[in-house]
């Protein structure tokens, strides 16, 4: 039986990142989470029942973003409850916390990889769960020194 592993990230670059581990996801029950907007939403067609969407959210809209976030927290109960991952899988962002922090409370995995658009600053997602993470994988060398407990990866596109 394949383990079940979860793929969370945000829309735009974060999903592109996270999209690169595609060959991975045959090796897996998988699932994959992200920001529902008209690119994810075209994922639809390939991914079919293996990709669910949280609500879109910008912090430059800050009330319903707070309302907005409140409901993406709901959901990510939901859908945790749901898909009851082992791995928990993230390039970030916001949209990846709760998920990560519900999923460690009980029991999963958490892999994070930190954005390959950092070379040199911690991303605010990268401080919370770095202390969480079971693997905390960075793309530029310069981030061991951020965080020392990272594990080097290298750049995730091929």
């Amino acid at each position: 039986m394949k383990q079940k592993v979860l793929f969370i990230s945000s829309t735009g670059g974060h999903l592109s990142e996270m999209l690169q581990l595609s060959p991975l996801f045959e090796k897996y029950e998988y699932h994959i989470i992200t920001e529902k907007d008209k690119v994810s939403e075209a994922l639809k067609e390939k991914y079919g029942d293996k990709i669910y969407f949280l609500p879109y959210g910008t912090r430059a809209k800050l009330l319903t973003y707070l309302f907005k976030y409140f409901y993406l927290c709901l959901k990510t109960i939901y859908y945790y409850g749901k898909l009851r991952p082992k791995i928990i899988i993230t390039t970030g962002t916001h949209t990846a916390g709760p998920m990560c922090y519900l999923g460690k409370i009980l029991g999963s995995k958490i892999i994070y990889i930190e954005t390959f658009a950092n070379r040199n600053k911690k991303t605010a997602t990268g401080r919370l769960i770095y202390p969480i993470a079971d693997l905390f994988i960075v793309q530029w060398k310069e981030m061991l020194e951020l965080y020392p407990k990272a594990v080097y990866g290298g750049s995730i596109y091929q």
